[in-house]
């Protein structure tokens, strides 16, 4: 697909010695939070709703590359909230260059203009620009008009200034298999590849009328491939899917797969996340912690309420890349024909026996909000700024 060569060479090397060496879990991409601070406030969103004392908490740069170095996965992902905000932000992004990681820098393109002087392009690193759908679409959907124009001004000033961009979209239930087209088409056409995802069920959203369900979206994804096949017969150029050719298939109903939530660990300001990105049930204090102590087991569609509809690629992507690695021949083929848009979909997995949702959000963030207070009381810095009228 639009992964660029390099990348996926050595992403590639990376999963083979994995493999050699036996190893059942291992992290492919690190969800590096370095806060949760955000200049917008997405009904669809469920990653910034804290209290204050928490959402101006940052990761250090020094803790951010003692994380990717305990990690070790190739590529690293800087979500947020807003990464732009962090004042470290330049020198985070230098530090990881250096240490050769493939960097996807995600944010909502607000601040990208006027900060792309942090920045020197490089083969290892891109900008993710947050894009849900054509104009009237993405404003809808981060609830503020004007941001679309915003995002496309600062895209084309990337662009011109040698950086490789990204789009990345989550697609909710009110959009249409035209929409998505169009929305690939332009986004294919203004040369940045695309990353897409059907939305997960956050359950602290303010919108939570619109995440697509598991059908639904099985559905949504063949009629949108259609359309890129009539595309691709029309002789325009493909569209640009930052993707595995599997995870896609998967999108479109033709692969039974779990997702492996390890294979994209996160790590905020909290520690280690469990289980995943999307998902929070409690923080390990270390990667190791993470990956040998959590109950793997208890999450998934078939074992969780909490999992029964999500098809996000940070839970599936490392499936497809395991499956790839294991069945060349069978990558290979579904790469050549495209996404199956037509015939039966793969069984779909059983719900019958999955455990109930628990509900521990807000006694975790009570808790993180209760310890933050008391390290705060106990920062001289912190006293002193209090004391002096600065910001923390």
């Amino acid at each position: 697909m639009a992964v660029p060569v390099r990348q996926m060479a050595m992403v590639g090397a990376y999963v083979m010695k994995q493999r050699l060496m036996g190893r059942k879990r291992y992290p492919l991409v690190l969800m590096l939070e370095p806060l949760f601070r955000c200049n917008l406030a997405c009904p669809g969103c469920g990653k910034i709703d804290y209290p204050d004392a928490i959402l101006n908490k940052r990761l250090s740069a020094q803790e951010c590359f003692d994380a990717v170095d305990e990690c070790g996965a190739p590529v690293v992902a800087i979500p947020g909230g807003e990464p732009l905000i962090h004042k470290e932000i330049g020198e985070i992004v230098e530090g990881l260059v250096a240490r050769r990681k493939f960097i996807s820098l995600c944010t909502n393109a607000l601040l990208l203009e006027k900060k792309l002087h942090l920045f020197k392009p490089s083969p290892y690193l891109f900008f993710s620009v947050h894009l849900d759908g054509l104009e009237e679409e993405h404003d809808k959907a981060v609830d503020q008009k004007g941001v679309f124009k915003k995002a496309i001004s600062a895209i084309k000033a990337a662009q011109d200034a040698g950086f490789q961009v990204n789009v990345n979209a989550t697609i909710f239930d009110n959009m249409t298999a035209d929409q998505v087209a169009a929305y690939l088409d332009y986004c294919t056409d203004i040369g940045v590849s695309i990353t897409i995802s059907p939305g997960y069920a956050y359950e602290r959203a303010p919108d939570q009328e619109h995440f697509l369900e598991r059908r639904r979206t099985k559905h949504l994804f063949r009629d949108v491939f259609r359309k890129g096949e009539e595309r691709k017969k029309s002789g325009k150029k493909k569209w640009a899917l930052n993707h595995s050719s599997l995870y896609l298939d998967f999108l479109a109903g033709n692969q039974q797969y779990m997702c492996q939530p390890w294979g994209m660990p996160t790590r905020n300001i909290f520690g280690w996340q469990r289980p995943c990105y999307l998902l929070n049930e409690g923080y390990a204090s270390s990667f190791q912690e993470l990956m040998d102590e959590t109950e793997w087991e208890q999450y998934g569609t078939g074992n969780y309420e909490k999992c029964s509809d999500c098809m996000a690629h940070c839970g599936y992507e490392p499936t497809a890349a395991a499956d790839a690695a294991a069945h060349p021949l069978k990558t290979l083929w579904v790469s050549l024909r495209g996404p199956k848009t037509s015939g039966d979909f793969a069984p779909e997995i059983d719900l019958s026996n999955q455990r109930k949702a628990v509900y521990v959000y807000d006694e975790l963030i009570e808790k993180k909000a209760e310890e933050q207070k008391l390290k705060d009381l106990h920062d001289p810095k912190k006293t002193r700024d209090k004391v002096s009228g600065t910001a923390a």
